[in-house]
C-alpha cells in the first residue's frame, strides 16, 4: 500500500507504528465507543491499512513497530486469518463496522480493550503472550474455539449478546490458557462453550450475569482447571454444566444465584473437584446434579439447596459448615434417585469424623426408616417394632427400659400368684424376678421356667413375655453388630 493513498488520519498511524507510539483519536477519556458509527473521517482507519501495516508494515532499527491504536472507526474486514506476525496489536476503544478475523492467526498479543464489535472470529488462534479484551462489548458470536492462549484471557466486563445465534455466544472449547481466565462481571446472553478446555490457573466469573433460560448458560463438560473455578455473586439463567470437570481447586458458587426452574440448575456429574462450596446464597431453582461427583470437601449451607437433589454415587471427604443431622437429612430425602443408601453412608462417614457420633446415630436411623417405606408390609412392620423397641440398635437404653418394664410387671404377678410347679418333690423355691427373667431372656436359664407351669391368663402372660423377649434379643444383637461394625 502506497502512503500517498492513506488519508491523514491513517497517515498518522502509518507514521506511528515502526516506532510503537500510540495514536489516539478520542476527545475525552470517558468517551462511549457505541457512538464509532457516527464518528467522521478524521478519525477512520480502513481494515486494509492496519493489515498492511502488520504484515508488512515500515520498520526503524532500535525500535519495536507495535499497533497501537484507540478511538478510531475501523471500516472493511480487518483479515488476518492463517497471518503470522510479531508486533503487539492494541485496537482500544475502537468501534469495528465488520467482523475481524484472526483465525488460525499467530501472534505475540492482542488487546481489543473497551472496543465495540460486532462479533469475532478467532478459531484456533495463537497468542504468545496475552489476549486481553477488557469490558469490550459484542453484538455477535464471539469464536474463541481451539485458541492457544500461552498467558491470560482476559473478559473482565465483556458484555455479548446474541440472542437470535443458533450457536453459543462465546465459543471457547477446546481452548488452551497457560494462566488465568479472568472474567468477573462478564455478561453473556447465549451459551458460554468451555468443553475440553484446559486453563492453567484460574476461571474467574465473579459477579457474571449469564442468561439462557432453561438452555446450557455455561457449557464446561470435561474442562481442565489447576486451579479454582469462581462464580461468586453471580445471576445465571439456564444451567451450568460441568460433567467430567476436573478442577485442583475450588468451585466456590457463593452468593450466587441459579435459576432453571423445572430442569437442571447445575450439573457436577461425573467430576472431580477439590472443594465445591455454595454458601449465602438465595435457594437454587432447579435440579441439582451430583452424581458420581468426587469430592474433597463440600462447603453446603442448606438454605441453598434446591426441591430436587441427584446424589447417587456421590463421594466427598468432609461436609462443611457444622450443622446437626436434622438440617442434613433433607438433602437426602429429596434425591431424585429415590433410596440411595450410600448417599446416607457418606454423610454418617462425614459426622464419624468430626466426632459427633449423636449425628451419625440420626442419619443412620433415618436411612432405616427411608429404607423400611421400600419393604413389603411385613418388613415394614417388623421395621416399626424395631425402631419402637431399640431404635433399630441405635438406641440401646430403649431395650433396657422395656427389659425392666417387663420384669417389674411379671415379678409384680407372679409374686402375687405363684405358679404351680410340675414336681413339688423336685422344685426349686420359687422366685418371681429369676422366674420373669427365665421367660424373658431365652439364651440364659436360673432353672426357674422349667420348674413351674403357670395356668390361664398367667399362661398367656407368660407367652407374651417370651415372645416379647425373643424380639428383644433379636435387636439388641442386631444393635450390636452395628456397633461392632461402626467400630
Amino acid at each position: 500500500m502506497e502512503i500517498d493513498d492513506l488519508t491523514p488520519a491513517e497517515r498518522r498511524v502509518w507514521h506511528a507504528f515502526p516506532r510503537g507510539e500510540p495514536v489516539d483519536f478520542r476527545t475525552g477519556q470517558d468517551e462511549d465507543a457505541a457512538a464509532g458509527a457516527a464518528w467522521g473521517p478524521e478519525r477512520t482507519v480502513r481494515a486494509d491499512v492496519l493489515r498492511s501495516l502488520l504484515l508488512n508494515g515500515p520498520q526503524e532499527d532500535g525500535e519495536i513497530a507495535t499497533l497501537n491504536l484507540a478511538g478510531a472507526r475501523i471500516t472493511g474486514m480487518l483479515d488476518l486469518q492463517y497471518a503470522t506476525f510479531d508486533h503487539p496489536t492494541r485496537l482500544r476503544h475502537c468501534y469495528f463496522d465488520e467482523v475481524p478475523r484472526f483465525y488460525g492467526c499467530r501472534l505475540r498479543e492482542l488487546n481489543l480493550s473497551e472496543s465495540v464489535l460486532p462479533g469475532l472470529v478467532s478459531h484456533g488462534v495463537q497468542v504468545e503472550g496475552i489476549l486481553r479484551m477488557t469490558r469490550s462489548r459484542f453484538r455477535g458470536v464471539v469464536r474463541l474455539a481451539g485458541a492457544q492462549i500461552a498467558g491470560s484471557l482476559y473478559l473482565e466486563g465483556v458484555q455479548i449478546s446474541a440472542p437470535e445465534a443458533t450457536e453459543p455466544a462465546l465459543q471457547l472449547n477446546q481452548v488452551t490458557v497457560g494462566d488465568d481466565l479472568w472474567a468477573p462481571g462478564l455478561r453473556v446472553e447465549g451459551e458460554i462453550r468451555l468443553t475440553g478446555a484446559e486453563v492453567g490457573g484460574s476461571v474467574n466469573l465473579n459477579e457474571a450475569g449469564l442468561s439462557h433460560p432453561e438452555l446450557a448458560a455455561l457449557d464446561g463438560e470435561t474442562l481442565s482447571v489447576g486451579g479454582h473455578v469462581l462464580v461468586r455473586h453471580a445471576r445465571v439463567r439456564g444451567w451450568i454444566g460441568l460433567r467430567g470437570a476436573r478442577i485442583g481447586g475450588r468451585l466456590d458458587l457463593s452468593y450466587s444465584q441459579l435459576s432453571n426452574p423445572g430442569h437442571a440448575a447445575l450439573r457436577v456429574s461425573s467430576s472431580t473437584i477439590g472443594e465445591l462450596w455454595m454458601r449465602k446464597g438465595p435457594p437454587m431453582e432447579g435440579t441439582l446434579n451430583l452424581r458420581r461427583a468426587q469430592l474433597e470437601v463440600l462447603f453446603l449451607d442448606p438454605e441453598m439447596l434446591p426441591d430436587r437433589v441427584l446424589l447417587n454415587g456421590l463421594t466427598y471427604t468432609s461436609l462443611n459448615p457444622p450443622e446437626p443431622a436434622e438440617r442434613r437429612l433433607p438433602m437426602l430425602e429429596c434425591d431424585g434417585d429415590g433410596y440411595v443408601p450410600h448417599a446416607y453412608e457418606q454423610l454418617t462417614a462425614s459426622y464419624q469424623r468430626i466426632g459427633d457420633d449423636r449425628a451419625a446415630r440420626e442419619v443412620q436411623l433415618a436411612k432405616q426408616r427411608r429404607h423400611r417405606a421400600t419393604l413389603p408390609m411385613i418388613g415394614r412392620f417388623w421395621g416399626h417394632l424395631q425402631e419402637a423397641t431399640v431404635g433399630y440398635g441405635y438406641r440401646p437404653m430403649r431395650a433396657a427400659g422395656w427389659l425392666l418394664s417387663l420384669l417389674c410387671v411379671g415379678s409384680v404377678v407372679y409374686a402375687l400368684h405363684h405358679p404351680p410347679a410340675l414336681k413339688p418333690s423336685e422344685a426349686p423355691v420359687f422366685n418371681p424376678v429369676f422366674y420373669t427373667l427365665d421367660l424373658l431372656l431365652p439364651v440364659i436359664s436360673f432353672g426357674q421356667e422349667p420348674a413351674f407351669a403357670p395356668q390361664g391368663w398367667y399362661q398367656a402372660l407368660a407367652y407374651v413375655l417370651v415372645l416379647t423377649g425373643w424380639i428383644l434379643a433379636t435387636t439388641v444383637a442386631a444393635g450390636v453388630t452395628r456397633m461392632i461394625s461402626r467400630q
